[in-house]
């Protein structure tokens, strides 16, 4: 009996051994499928739950839908429990009984109704907000990261830049994704090409620069902006005139006013802020010209020509000599958080709106952080030769000293340029007057060029440290 008792033991033992051995993995595949189900619940959870983090404005809607649902809920209660008070004994009073869950305790029912009603107002909620907003999501992006970063633009800085050219629009087109707070100014001295034209034939102010700034801010630049920017050829008999031009040409006759014009493009466009004229008069640039053989001075009139004098800019006024400013454009600068001055053409595109003296006043009142963007390359026919602190020195001469808070400039001068364009460096002596910052703005592809992105960055870091030590960066001089 022994032996046999021995036998039974070990022939059990060995009966474990063998199935520890095979379920063995079974049971460890079993338990991580279980661990990565409780994972995959718990991260939805925690994605969902997001939409409840502060500023997205979500909550506030939520507790109002769900006070709403309460109020609606005590009242349908109080109807039924009247019902099943006062109602004779019928075949659905158990039913009804069975449906409120007496059987349980009140406060465990009260756990589970109100339960299930927050999961059905979160889930009737998420899908009306999906359904709602999917005609305005971009494919592949999340609403929840379309919802946020709408409200991060919304409560933005007031930003206010000023300029005119392609160097204002570069810099729109990147800050429209840091605040939609934006009003650009721009120059109406522009008196070549289709602007020109329109203002000679027409008699309308120049809408080429502010339609360049209209489509920078605007929210659909892959068609709409491109075909208000569509050139069409001079043989198709429009002188080369632009799509957008002759836009803003036929509203400015229809409304009656250039400025409602602007506005009503801004609305077609979708545009992420605004963008005004500097001044509503019919200006004209002069400048007064030192010619190469250093003896002579010419006096050039027309923003067109003075790039084609072919001498030094000595300096430069409108004419007429004292405009009144666009009064929404004063409004601007004064509310101002942030006022940015350049990039752009120093001569003919920043000078003339701050040569609008009520502009120029408005600018030096204002108690925003002021910054100057210098040019990553000098201009062919007006900044020849020109560093940073010429750039600075120069507006310093036609509007007084001290008018900025920081210059920032490039410093990465490693890409080539086309031979007639040499790269805008500082020059010692600048640092001891301003803070001066250092980054890479430049666009690889056009080094000339500031790159947009690059650029709005620099300048919304810089502005969100204005409460401390901009030394803090290493390249800040």
């Amino acid at each position: 009996m022994d032996i046999i008792k021995s036998l039974r033991f070990h022939v059990r033992f060995l009966w474990r051994k063998i199935v520890d051995a095979f379920c063995k993995d079974c049971y460890y595949l079993r338990s991580m499928q279980e661990q990565n189900r409780s994972k995959r619940f718990l991260a939805l959870i925690q994605k969902e739950l997001r939409w409840l983090k502060p500023g997205l404005g979500v909550k506030r809607w939520l507790l109002l839908m769900l006070a709403g649902t309460t109020l609606i809920g005590i009242g349908f209660a109080i109807l039924v429990l009247d019902v099943y008070r006062t109602a004779p004994d019928t075949w659905w009073l158990p039913l009804l009984s069975a449906l409120s869950l007496r059987f349980l305790d009140r406060t465990l029912r009260a756990v589970i109704f109100g339960g299930l009603g927050i999961v059905l107002i979160l889930a009737g909620t998420w899908g009306l907000n999906r359904a709602l907003l999917r005609p305005f999501l971009r494919p592949g992006k999340h609403i929840l990261e379309t919802v946020s970063a709408y409200r991060k633009r919304e409560r933005g800085p007031k930003v206010v830049a000023i300029g005119g050219g392609t160097g204002l629009s570069t810099l729109l087109r990147g800050l429209k994704h840091h605040t939609a707070n934006l009003t650009a100014i721009v120059t109406v001295a522009d008196d070549g090409g289709s602007s020109g034209e329109l203002r000679r034939n027409i008699g309308i102010l120049p809408p080429g620069d502010i339609r360049n700034c209209l489509t920078a801010l605007s929210n659909d630049e892959a068609l709409l902006a491109q075909i208000f920017q569509y050139r069409f050829l001079s043989s198709a008999g429009l002188n080369g005139h632009t799509l957008g031009n002759l836009f803003i040409t036929a509203l400015t006759d229809i409304t009656g006013s250039f400025e409602e014009a602007v506005a009503e493009s801004g609305r077609v466009l979708a545009v992420q802020g605004r963008v005004l004229p500097s001044t509503l008069h019919d200006v004209q640039l002069v400048a007064e010209i030192l010619m190469p053989d250093e003896k002579t001075e010419k006096r050039v009139r027309g923003e067109s020509q003075i790039s084609k004098a072919g001498g030094k800019v000595q300096r430069i006024w409108l004419d007429p000599h004292t405009p009144l400013a666009f009064p929404p454009a004063i409004q601007a600068i004064l509310s101002a958080d942030l006022i940015l001055v350049g990039p752009g053409s120093l001569f003919t595109s920043i000078l003339p709106n701050l040569l609008v003296p009520d502009l120029a006043n408005a600018l030096r009142a204002s108690r925003a952080l002021k910054f100057y963007i210098c040019n990553v390359a000098t201009q062919p026919g007006e900044t020849d030769g020109f560093t940073s602190d010429d750039h600075v020195q120069t507006i310093e001469n036609h509007l007084g000293e001290r008018l900025f808070d920081v210059i920032v400039c490039n410093n990465n001068y490693e890409l080539p340029l086309p031979e007639n364009l040499n790269w805008v460096k500082a020059q010692p002596g600048l640092e001891g007057n301003y803070p001066v910052y250092f980054a890479d703005l430049i666009d690889n592809e056009n080094p000339w060029r500031h790159d947009s992105n690059k650029l709005a960055q620099v300048v919304m870091d810089l502005y969100y440290e204005r409460t401390g030590p901009l030394s803090g960066k290493d390249e800040f001089s």
